[in-house]
């Protein structure tokens, strides 16, 4: 209800000083700050009807005032006296000044009103801001409180805060996963939807090698499990990875509860607007105590006045507006599965004139498929794999695993043997030594920067034909001899049209595709999913080159999974990651994290900050027009309850107003009805 403690309640000090404030009190536990505001009234009403009808002596309804003055007046008193302590100056303050002011006069009973109004504004207020907090502190309880774990053979029951790594833990039926980890020992479907917003439960199996990766965090999807998550069928064994205070829940928990304390654009506009105003506003009422010399009124009603414009020009809804819309916004993501760090993300992400998209493991599959093999000269199908499969065994790279994985599956005959001294260069290929071969393997670019005979012709044909069909191509040369070429396709995901056409409906006018494949490969996929724009044959710094172009023409997001794109992401208005559950450098890198892997949740993300900036919009003029309404009709006359009325009303429904975001659904627009349905076609072969 005042003016610093609006603009600090969503974090920071003031937030925590607040909440232990009314913790006590009608917001988190009891109903006594409620309680004491209807004693209030009930006092008020009652001492009124009692000199209305003459029912008792005068002082008898004195003394009903005076009490209705202590109970209407003890919270925003002690309030008042601990933020004075503090030097700072608040409008729990002004309204007791008012209301003494009033009683001075012998106005008990408008003094009694004054308290009555703002204690029951100020209560149902910090009702309806608790709300917001409680979906938000509703994560934190998401955790159990104890796992049934197994050490040294002995399974007992301890609490989740003295899980260790490298713990077994048993995790039965309809039971919460105590900590994140993989499953080692049987099979079921847990429903991860309070960590990754997933709404269909996910099937898990065991690990094939429980040792092979203790941290667990480049395991697939399947044997992976989040603290916080259901286990819906069949009892699982799990080996934790990290401690209750790392889980992805926690991680969660304290990045949601930090974001409190980022302040969007328009939070710093509204800061800055009221550094002006309430000097403005207290000039003003100085000036109103000095009207007994301009006009025929006697102090007493100067002095009432200037309370009364005191009271109707305090910015408690102006400041309040935005920090609601943004923690409602906040707590209504994180409960779908996005994380975003801040009022600043929200707002700026529902402003986007352009999205660019990072192609692979974005808008497709993440899993290439070897799906030509395209021998040159005199060379074999089988000598090409068994040299590509030796050299790209060394490589991590998603393509090299796909040919390595595919590859074996073709060869007639026994693979190659191994190849050694692996060299990566850069966005354009590899080199090795097999069996005393040097060994490239990569772009054509690539044969023009190394030394060796120029690549034929008859290769470059191929690769322009297989490129066209959209397949990402390898050229393979061992020694001065080339091989042959290497023919790969990322498949478009399912999802990936029917969201870009849901980001169209929402108005987003411009996506972009950005890759690192050739110019071919990227306009083929792109289209293939509706974008219009792509961009391919991008070096990392090229990424970063473009997005910084991009941001000079407008506001861009840059979507990609956190790791690879970082620096392109860092460089965006807005940095999304996609499937960042469990994957901390995603979660840090990140400014919007969709925790599952999920693209149906962007155009959630990007429908809820529209939503939230449209509200942001409606509270702020709804309460600019107030004030502008109140501040003359208070200046001629309006009596300070019908002000105190109007002034907490307001604050009342622009909460009100921000709450709504915590039932937002997204909409399926009807292009999204129309294709929801519709598979995406594979690319040419």
């Amino acid at each position: 209800m005042s003016e610093n403690s609006h603009t600090e309640h969503p974090g920071g000090h003031d937030a925590s000083h607040d909440d232990k404030e009314h913790r006590h009190g009608g917001i988190f536990g009891g109903k006594t700050e409620i309680i004491f505001s209807l004693i209030c009234g009930a006092l008020l009403l009652v001492g009124f009807l009692i000199g209305r009808f003459n029912a008792a002596p005068d002082s008898v309804s004195l003394a009903l005032y005076i009490a209705a003055y202590f109970f209407g007046g003890y919270f925003a008193a002690k309030e008042a006296i601990g933020k004075l302590r503090n030097r700072s100056f608040e409008i729990d303050f002004l309204m007791l000044v008012a209301a003494a002011g009033a009683a001075t006069l012998g106005e008990w009973a408008e003094g009694a009103l004054l308290l009555f109004l703002f204690s029951l504004g100020h209560a149902l207020e910090h009702y309806a801001m608790g709300r917001a907090r409680r979906a938000i502190e509703a994560l934190a309880e998401l955790a159990p409180d104890f796992a049934l774990v197994r050490r040294d053979g002995v399974t007992s029951e301890i609490p989740v805060d003295e899980l260790r790594r490298g713990d077994t833990v048993i995790v039965k039926p309809d039971e919460r996963v105590p900590a994140d980890g993989f499953v080692t020992k049987g099979e079921g479907s847990v429903n991860q939807a309070p960590i990754t917003g997933e709404s269909i439960p996910v099937d898990k199996r065991p690990v094939d090698d429980p040792d092979s990766d203790k941290g667990g965090e480049n395991l697939s999807p399947e044997h992976r499990l989040f603290a916080g998550s259901i286990n819906q069928s069949g009892a699982l064994e799990m080996r934790v990875t990290k401690l209750a205070s790392e889980t992805t829940l926690a991680r969660v928990v304290e990045m949601v509860s930090a974001a409190e304390t980022q302040r969007s654009p328009t939070q710093q506009f509204t800061d800055k607007f009221e550094k002006i105003f309430v000097p403005a506003v207290l000039g003003l009422v100085v000036l109103l105590l000095f009207a007994p010399f301009v006009i025929d009124e006697s102090f007493a009603e100067s002095f009432y006045r200037a309370m009364a414009v005191l009271v109707a020009a305090s910015p408690c809804a102006l400041a309040i507006s935005t920090p609601s819309a943004v923690l409602s916004g906040v707590a209504r993501a994180a409960r779908g599965g996005v994380l975003i760090k801040g009022g600043g993300p929200l707002e700026s992400l529902g402003q986007l004139g352009a999205i660019a998209f990072d192609k692979t493991g974005t808008l497709t599959e993440g899993e290439p498929k070897l799906t030509d093999v395209a021998p040159h000269g005199d060379a074999t199908e089988d000598e090409l794999l068994q040299t590509a499969i030796a050299v790209e065994a060394l490589s991590d790279h998603p393509l090299a695993a796909a040919v390595v994985r595919d590859g074996k599956k073709r060869l007639s005959s026994a693979p190659a043997g191994e190849a050694e001294d692996l060299v990566s260069i850069t966005g354009r290929g590899i080199q090795a030594t097999l069996s005393g071969d040097i060994v490239h393997i990569g772009k054509d670019d690539l044969f023009s920067e190394v030394d060796g005979p120029p690549l034929p012709a008859s290769i470059r044909e191929k690769i322009e034909s297989l490129e066209t069909d959209g397949r990402t191509t390898m050229i393979v040369r061992r020694g001065d001899r080339y091989l042959g070429v290497l023919g790969l396709m990322d498949t478009p995901r399912e999802a990936a049209k029917a969201m870009v056409a849901r980001l169209r409906e929402l108005g987003v006018k411009r996506m972009i595709m950005i890759s690192g494949d050739n110019q071919k490969v990227a306009t083929a996929v792109a289209k293939e999913v509706g974008i219009d724009e792509a961009w391919g044959d991008l070096m990392p710094d090229d990424k970063v080159a473009s997005i910084k172009k991009l941001r000079e023409e407008e506001e861009v997001a840059m979507v990609g999974d956190g790791v690879n794109d970082a620096p392109a992401m860092a460089n965006a208005t807005v940095g999304i990651a996609m499937g960042a559950a469990g994957s901390d450098v995603a979660l840090e890198t990140a400014d919007i994290a969709l925790m599952a892997d999920n693209l149906d949740h962007l155009p959630f993300a990007v429908g809820l900050s529209r939503k939230t900036s449209q509200i942001i919009k409606q509270n702020l003029w709804f309460s600019l027009g107030v004030v502008a309404l109140l501040v003359p009709s208070t200046i001629f006359g309006m009596r300070m309850g019908i002000a105190v009325l109007f002034h907490e009303g307001s604050t009342l429904l622009v909460v009100v107003n921000a709450l709504r975001l915590l039932a937002y659904r997204e909409k399926p627009g009807s292009v999204r009805r129309k294709m929801a349905a519709l598979p995406v076609q594979p690319l040419p072969k």
